[in-house]
């Protein structure tokens, strides 16, 4: 019978989620869902000593935000907890103590300055099966040696006995086999006697096997531990139940040179944490303060690495979903691109219906100092269609269609300088007549009533809009005159037109 689908995302608690780390939670929710099954957050925080405060809430709320669900977690609850490692103390205690019994593991007093020493003394020391006799522990001591130690309350580890020469098969969706020899390991540290917590690798193996995780979908850095865990589940003799791997591609720096950092961020002014982050030395920008929508996120973090197997790059939760597969999964490092999250936040926004992005909107024009209940729900619906196609982010659109909202005082000096005529006093002069003289100021009629007087006056077309536009946007830019002119109104449009005459004049 073919077990049910279940993943896991583990974070430890030890700083913000890495976009690196978003996606590995994406792609595990991806699988999951598609598959019907369940999807854990396990909090790994068995390192006390690299802890953050905050650290924890920080990764459920990046989470949701980013409407990546979880079935099973701390906040959640579940049949398999407790979901924090530091909660499941006695667990470990048991496996440490079954490993020992099996002779698959042992006990090591070594102390941080004997291992300093003895690396200094043999060149690329590694404790394993050539050195841990010459080593203290318990099997280089005798059992009251031993016990005389742990009763004088020496510190201690305990270390997975790995024999030598034992090639080590990881079966992996993505990359296939990989066979690594077991010389090469080292006798990996599994229990610290000092803050009675196990390292990651016990903790791992024991949680994902009594958890029923069918599945383990993580970054490539831990592909040099796999044979290590494959060991573990046969040393504990769960073979038959060990979970399938899958060793994500790194993410890349913007060169394509080096794994992305939190420092590439900084230095190059773009966000690397789904939410901004502080810590003692600094404050990290997130996607969700710099303006990103969710969903876009979610569609720029999706195709790093992965393609629905076709040129599509619009690709909703629900699409992602349907098409996610390891098979269309690359090997090799993807590349971050700040310009193309952008890029997708711009389609997202253009593609959010008028009303949602009004409503979005509104907030930034209160920190502008706007009055928002002086205009309508139509109003402010009727700018953001106007100059919605020109932004990436939601805080753009101030900069697209503030002249909706406040005259013009000062004007752009390359477009004065460039369409302010001799006679473009004169020409708005008479324009404002015929503004006056036009019942239905409506976009359409009004402008065939301007257009019509520019024609039958034999005016150069260009050098009448243009200067009307500029005394009434501020510079050369915007969407459709007469779509400006309705919003703003008769009534406004003549005094912006007159008092651009009267401030361009006089300086020109």
């Amino acid at each position: 019978m073919e077990r049910k689908v279940r993943v896991r995302f583990a974070p430890s608690p030890t700083g913000a989620l890495h976009i690196g780390g978003v996606r590995t939670a994406l792609y595990n929710y991806l699988f999951a869902r598609q598959n019907g099954g369940d999807m854990i957050l396990r909090i790994e925080d068995t390192d006390s000593t690299r802890f953050v405060p905050g650290a924890e809430e920080y990764i459920n709320e990046a989470l949701a935000w980013l409407g990546i669900g979880i079935d099973e977690g701390v906040n959640e609850g579940g049949n398999y907890g407790p979901y924090k490692q530091s909660e499941r103390r006695d667990i470990y205690r048991a496996h440490v103590k079954q490993l020992l019994d099996a002779d698959k593991a042992y006990i090591a007093f070594d102390t941080p300055e004997e291992l300093d020493a003895k690396r200094a003394e043999v060149q690329n020391f590694q404790y394993d099966a050539s050195t841990r006799m010459g080593m203290r522990n318990s099997l280089s001591l005798s059992a009251d040696e031993v016990k005389a130690l742990i009763d004088a309350g020496e510190k201690y580890v305990v270390r997975f006995k790995i024999e030598p020469n034992i090639d080590v098969e990881v079966n992996d969706l993505l990359r296939g086999k990989v066979v690594i020899n077991s010389s090469i390991l080292d006798d990996k540290v599994l229990y610290k006697s000092a803050d009675d917590l196990p390292t990651y690798h016990l903790a791992n193996i024991v949680d994902d096997h009594l958890m029923e995780v069918s599945h383990v979908i993580r970054g490539e850095e831990w592909l040099p531990s796999a044979p290590l865990h494959v060991l573990l589940y046969e040393a504990f003799g769960w073979k038959e139940s060990m979970p399938d791997f899958v060793h994500l591609p790194l993410l890349l720096k913007p060169t394509g040179k080096g794994k992305l950092s939190k420092r590439d961020g900084k230095k190059l002014g773009f966000p690397v944490f789904p939410m901004e982050w502080k810590d003692n030395e600094d404050t990290w920008a997130g996607f969700r303060e710099e303006g990103f929508l969710p969903e876009a996120v979610v569609n720029f973090v999706g195709l790093l690495g992965w393609n629905p197997g076709d040129d599509r790059e619009m690709l909703s939760m629900d699409d992602m979903i349907k098409e996610f597969s390891f098979d269309h999964c690359s090997r090799s490092g993807a590349r971050f691109n700040f310009e193309k999250a952008a890029w997708f936040n711009h389609e997202y926004l253009i593609n959010m219906p008028d009303e949602k992005l009004a409503e979005l909107f509104k907030p930034v024009l209160a920190s502008k100092g706007v009055d928002v209940a002086a205009y309508s729900d139509a109003f402010l619906t009727k700018v953001v269609s106007l100059v919605k196609g020109r932004i990436s982010f939601v805080k753009d659109l101030w900069d697209q269609s503030a002249f909706f909202f406040v005259a013009p005082t000062e004007f752009a000096e390359k477009d004065v300088k460039k369409r302010w005529k001799e006679d473009t006093a004169a020409l708005l002069t008479e324009l404002i007549g015929v503004l006056e003289g036009i019942e239905d100021f409506t976009s359409k009629p009004a402008e065939e009533v301007v257009i019509g007087w520019i024609t039958e006056k034999g005016y150069h077309m260009g050098n009448v809009m243009n200067a009307f536009r500029l005394t009434v946007v501020g510079e050369c830019k915007g969407p459709h005159m007469f779509d400006i002119t309705e919003l703003i109104g008769k009534e406004e449009t003549i005094a912006r037109v007159k008092a651009g005459i009267d401030k361009i004049g006089t300086n020109a």
